[in-house]
């Protein structure tokens, strides 16, 4: 009799353990994505993503130099014809596989929780999951005192050395702060170094040949096939690519550039998604989160070239997610609010990482499976 009562006593022992291992085991476990790419459109308006061309912006000559081209390639009948003709990878298999939050016709919204409405504060919200409108309220050089979620994950031992950024716009080095963090930044006019592959050296030579457009910002192209030959080389874990002609497009009041970078900028988002789904140590283990670091003015017209706390509607922004544990709802319909400050914990949360980062924002419910 005491055997049997001691025998049954180890036995309910054994599996108070078990359940506590099984309580304990780490998040990562629960979900397939190993790999994070963190990837923004600067400045580009929810407006073209869920509508396509903009029917008065298309048609001014103001903004727009050969309007009869222009809408050959981008006018379409009706939103849904126009936005796929104008970002096609987003609604061919971003809207088939993953998710896509912030159409105001359905009074879904994603606002920057910032109150400047601008890059440098857009991009520290969605890298650090937090405004700080009193340190951060300008986009001046100058290093960022908060740590992003790529420091935080760089300093942890899976993730150390396996964290990267490009960027077009030459201020990254100092939003993700490199120096402190030591994650590596290529950004602006910079090139690549170290031990160099046939096409870095072709990429280094010609963006000093080029002509530049902007002072501070370079052509996308370049951050591009920069960013895919480090993770061809590298393959990082974790990758963030913020492509910037967009919004310096719009800032110039040249529609149609603005219009044919966005088309561009999708297809630098395939190429990057192929390029993942056929390497194995990518393949269905990596999710992408993409979105903008703000919106921009709709009325008067005038005021789609700028944004900024005085501007109408430059709060106004857009999340897509697609992934392995992504539930492929598309376009999200039902009425909702999200968050700029959702990105960094939402990312974490997809590589099984507790963001104990108090300010951050909370997680996107329902971008992940139910496990």
């Amino acid at each position: 009799m005491r055997y049997m009562f001691t025998k049954s006593i180890c036995s309910l022992r054994t599996t108070f353990v078990l359940a506590l291992l099984l309580v304990q085991i780490p998040l990562w476990g629960q979900w397939k994505t190993e790999n994070i790419f963190i990837i923004t459109l600067d400045g580009f308006r929810w407006q073209e993503l869920y509508n396509g061309a903009d029917s008065l912006l298309i048609n001014s000559k103001e903004y727009v130099k050969d309007t009869e081209g222009l809408k050959k390639r981008f006018w379409r009948n009706t939103p849904e014809q126009r936005r796929e003709v104008l970002m096609p990878f987003f609604w061919t298999t971003i809207a088939k596989q993953g998710q896509l939050y912030g159409n105001r016709k359905y009074d879904n919204k994603v606002n920057v929780s910032n109150q400047m409405w601008f890059s440098y504060p857009g991009y520290n919200e969605i890298l650090c999951g937090f405004a700080d409108d009193k340190r951060i309220n300008s986009n001046d050089k100058e290093d960022n005192p908060n740590v992003t979620l790529l420091e935080f994950l760089n300093s942890k031992a899976e993730f150390k050395g396996k964290v990267a950024a490009f960027a077009s716009w030459d201020v990254f080095p100092f939003i993700i702060n490199e120096k402190r963090s030591g994650v590596p930044v290529n950004a602006g006019y910079e090139t690549a170094t170290g031990d160099l592959t046939e096409r870095e050296k072709l990429l280094n030579a010609m963006q000093s040949q080029i002509p530049q457009e902007w002072g501070s910002v370079r052509f996308d192209a370049f951050t591009h096939h920069y960013a895919l030959e480090y993770l061809k080389k590298h393959q990082p874990r974790v990758l963030f690519v913020s492509y910037g002609e967009t919004d310096d497009f719009a800032h110039d009041g040249r529609y149609d550039a603005y219009l044919k970078s966005a088309w561009q900028t999708d297809q630098f988002i395939k190429e990057l998604w192929e390029w993942v789904q056929s390497h194995e140590g990518y393949k269905d283990k990596t999710t992408f989160i993409i979105t903008t670091d703000h919106g921009r003015g709709t009325v008067p017209i005038n005021t789609w070239r700028s944004h900024g706390k005085d501007i109408s509607g430059a709060d106004q922004i857009w999340i897509a997610v697609m992934g392995p544990d992504t539930p492929a709802l598309g376009e999200v319909k039902s009425p909702g609010q999200l968050y700029q400050n959702q990105v960094a914990r939402t990312a974490a949360a997809f590589l099984g990482v507790a963001y104990d980062v108090e300010r951050a924002g909370k997680e996107i419910v329902g971008v992940k499976s139910k496990k």
